[in-house]
C-alpha cells in the first residue's frame, strides 16, 4: 500500500492493472492544483488517485508518491512521456 500525503492510501497493484488496461505501459504524473471535476488530464496518475485521497479535490500525485511507486520495483521514473490528453512530454512512470 502507498500512503498519500494528505491522507488515504492505494494498492500499487491496482495501479499496475489500471495502466495495463489503458493499453500503454506508462502513466504520466499529471499533478494539478484544481478540483477533481476541473482536472485537465483524466488519463494521469493524479486524476486516478483522487478517489483514494481523503479529499478528492486535492492534488495527490506528488513526488513522494512517485518515489514510493519506484521503490516498489514495479515502476521506473521517466522524464519525458507523451501525455495522452495533451500530446505534450510529461514526467511519469513506466511499468517494468
Amino acid at each position: 500500500m502507498i500512503a498519500l500525503r494528505y491522507g488515504g492510501q492505494f494498492d500499487e497493484h491496482d495501479l499496475v492493472a489500471y495502466v495495463q488496461a489503458s493499453g500503454r505501459d506508462y502513466i504520466i504524473q499529471g499533478q494539478q492544483s484544481v478540483s477533481w471535476p476541473k482536472h485537465l488530464k483524466p488519463h494521469s496518475l493524479d486524476y486516478w488517485l483522487r478517489p483514494f485521497g481523503l479529499n478528492p479535490n486535492t492534488k495527490q500525485a506528488d513526488n513522494t508518491v512517485i518515489d514510493a511507486l519506484v521503490a516498489t520495483g514495479l515502476f521506473a521514473f521517466v522524464g519525458k512521456l507523451i501525455c495522452p490528453d495533451s500530446g505534450r512530454p510529461c514526467k511519469g512512470i513506466r511499468l517494468l
